[in-house]
């Protein structure tokens, strides 16, 4: 089993040379959306309501449903949100979306959104009999939408096993976002070559403060707005990279989508944000490390 550390030696934010953003920019923001799809013939990823009796039940028709309102309703009130603040964002989608949800890839490649690999299906890494024939057919899905093959990959869940990484440089990732561990771009060691994690968030992440946190739906406002400003304080000094993922079945009902609006509201009237998509930091990145 490789160690972390030997895939990624420590290093204090405080100690590394400094990375410039262009034209006096202060700091990025990078929008995530993630859209999956969730089999009817299998146990559902995330619930919003328990099981009668307290016994598991396949079909599981209203936690699937509770997640196809996202798709169907809520993924437009997230895109009509970002649109209206000049936001592109990086769509994590599963494979399978490509061809289930057409009107959802069609509507993200008209925007100019970035597509992120996010596994085939909806079920971690660890399930999978053949990982590589995953990551395959995820790559060969999204190419046959968006025209090239995604740059960057965010497992299901955040979940690797010791050689998904390994597997994902070798099938020609060049970033993942599994890694939360950095508020900047890093290297981590693979056996064909460093690969780039691109700073995600289990914060400032809907699944983490609605699904699972269950806090009201004013959360992603107060807690946006009190990381992007200690971020965007920080960064004066040391460059940050600001993180925001969110799911159309959470952050696209009608309750929370206001508070949506309102932080990157907050956000867009700072000067000097970049809202930048995954694969424009990875650029960025690579270009400051070779400089």
């Amino acid at each position: 089993m490789p160690n972390f550390r030997e895939r990624i030696p420590y290093s204090a934010i405080v100690d590394r040379p400094p990375l410039r953003l262009p034209d006096g920019a202060r700091i990025i923001v990078w929008t995530i959306v993630n859209v999956e799809e969730w089999q009817n013939e299998r146990p559902m990823p995330r619930t919003v309501l328990p099981p009668p009796m307290g016994q598991p039940l396949l079909p599981d028709l209203p936690n699937w449903a509770w997640h196809e309102y996202g798709m169907r309703v809520g993924f437009w009130r997230v895109a009509e949100c970002l649109e209206r603040f000049g936001v592109r964002a990086t769509l994590a989608t599963n494979g399978s979306v490509c061809r289930s949800y057409p009107r959802i890839a069609s509507a993200a490649l008209d925007a100019g959104w970035e597509f992120m690999g996010h596994g085939y299906v909806q079920g971690p890494m660890h399930h999978l009999e053949d990982q590589r024939a995953a990551i395959r057919d995820t790559i060969k899905a999204i190419r046959g939408v968006a025209g090239r093959p995604p740059r960057g990959w965010e497992s299901p869940g955040l979940t690797e096993t010791d050689d998904t990484i390994d597997l994902l440089k070798a099938e020609g990732i060049e970033y993942v976002a599994d890694w939360v561990l950095d508020d900047q771009p890093c290297r981590i060691a693979t056996a064909h070559g460093p690969m780039v994690s691109v700073p995600y968030t289990v914060e400032l992440n809907d699944i983490s403060m609605m699904a699972l946190q269950h806090h009201p739906s004013e959360e992603m406002l107060r807690r946006g707005v009190d990381h992007f400003e200690r971020l965007y304080t920080e960064s004066e000094r040391i460059t940050r990279v600001m993180s925001i993922s969110m799911h159309p079945y959470l952050s696209g009902v009608p309750h929370r989508i206001g508070y949506v609006e309102k932080l990157y509201a907050h956000i867009a009237a700072r000067p000097g944000v970049l809202f930048w998509t995954g694969d424009q930091i990875l650029d960025w990145y690579l270009g400051e490390a070779a400089a």
